[in-house]
């Protein structure tokens, strides 16, 4: 007679229960791995959101590029994001969420020197890495080693904003001999002016008008009429986008010419700027970072270019994108080739790797020095030449906005003075 189980049969059924159980978690895939949290502010609304909602786009496109390549450590990357508002007061309750209730691995800035500044308490209290996008000097007080800035200024970025434009002021016969300095009385507009200062001072040039203004002007006739009184040869302005517009204008309206203008006015490289604005940009030269001329384009920035252009209309942003995504994609790049170096999501860890390391990336090669500051200067100078109308056409290609300085960067000459090209 065949032995019967000595196993109760409640006991024989639970086994028989686990048994299938462990065939079913067999079967069954893998739980996908967590994804890498890379977290961030960033102004989609307000003054700033024309270059906020652009590096988004180009961010967005780094994301879908690094999961298509399988993400990082064999994890995908998921980015996590508020919108700052444009208002440095929101950027620190921003991050605290960020670390504190999201739980991001990483974080980087969202754009300008404002909300980059207004982040690094947090950033230096957490002790977190902090890859910053277009910080003008930022660390220069806090002097953090965690810190590391996506903007070609180089060891001095205060004067490299308008470094180019007074090299192209020295080199025209005869030399000009005075200047006046007009800037918004925010963290940009200071530290791009104390650069002016250092320029000017280098130069040779007498400054005859040195004032900053409220970064809540809206009238901006009276400030140029005060510097038109000093009759300078040159004028250097470091402003915001809005103040950049009202200035342009207020120039016109009073009909002044000195010799040459323009500097650190930011709002000048945004696509929606430059068609309000058309052919009252004629021979203005400003600052600029990068455009798609043949001297600049390095590995993948014409790809991404096309992605970004491909999205743009969808996220009603830049529909050229020529300023903002390539600095913002190369802000993640270099945060991606430091987790796949060192395998690592260690603040410390990585940091210790990209202060030695150069980086491979779509505005070339880049290498941080003791600030974090870049350790070659590569800020450009462009003059706006010949726009004939307010059409996106006039700036699709570039022959409108040259570049006049560094030599090896340049697509063409400077008209000098001011009302010769005006004139064209």
């Amino acid at each position: 007679m065949p032995m019967k189980s000595q196993l109760p049969r409640p006991i024989r059924l639970t086994g028989l229960a686990v048994a299938a159980s462990l065939l079913l978690l067999a079967a069954a895939p893998a739980k996908a791995e967590e994804p890498i949290k890379v977290g961030f502010g960033m102004s989609l609304t307000g003054p700033l959101a024309a270059n906020g909602k652009m590096s988004l786009v180009a961010m967005q496109v780094w994301e879908a590029d690094i999961n298509a390549e399988g993400g990082l450590l064999g994890r995908p990357v998921k980015l996590v994001y508020y919108d700052d508002q444009s208002k440095p007061a929101e950027v620190p309750a921003i991050y605290s969420k960020l670390l504190d209730i999201d739980k991001v691995d990483l974080i980087v800035s969202g754009y300008a020197s404002t909300q980059i500044a207004a982040a690094m308490p947090v950033a230096i209290g957490k002790k977190k890495l902090l890859v910053s996008l277009f910080g003008t000097g930022i660390n220069d007080t806090f002097k953090y080693d965690k810190y590391f800035a996506m903007i070609p200024n180089g060891p001095t970025p205060k004067p490299a904003f308008t470094r180019g434009f007074f090299k192209v002021a020295e080199a025209q016969n005869p030399k000009p001999e005075t200047i006046a300095l007009a800037y918004a009385d925010a963290e940009f507009g200071q530290n791009a002016c104390e650069g002016a200062r250092e320029n000017a001072q280098a130069s040779g040039f007498k400054i005859v008008y040195d004032k900053s203004y409220p970064p809540a002007t809206v009238d901006f006739t009276p400030i140029v009429r005060a510097i038109q009184a000093r009759n300078p040869d040159l004028l250097v302005i470091c402003s915001y986008p809005l103040d950049t517009v009202g200035m342009i204008k207020a120039v016109h309206e009073i009909g002044f010419k000195p010799k040459m203008w323009g500097g650190a006015m930011v709002g000048l490289q945004a696509t929606a700027f430059k068609t309000q604005l058309g052919p009252l940009l004629n021979g203005v030269v400003n600052y600029e970072t990068w455009l798609p001329v043949k001297s600049m384009e390095f590995p993948g920035s014409m790809e991404l270019l096309k992605k970004y252009q491909e999205r743009a209309a969808a996220a009603g942003t830049d529909p050229l994108g020529y300023y903002m995504p390539v600095w913002a994609y190369a802000d993640l790049q270099v945060l991606g080739h430091a987790i796949a170096a060192t395998k690592s999501l260690n603040d410390d860890v990585l940091a210790a790797y990209m202060r030695q390391a150069t980086f491979k990336t779509v505005v070339g090669d880049v290498k941080f020095g003791p600030l974090g500051e870049w350790t070659e200067e590569r800020t450009l100078a462009a003059q706006f030449q010949n726009i004939k109308g307010n059409s996106i056409d006039e700036f699709r290609d570039t022959k409108t906005e040259v570049i006049v300085y560094p030599p090896q960067f340049k697509s063409g000459e400077a008209i000098y003075p001011y009302e010769n090209a005006m004139a064209k």
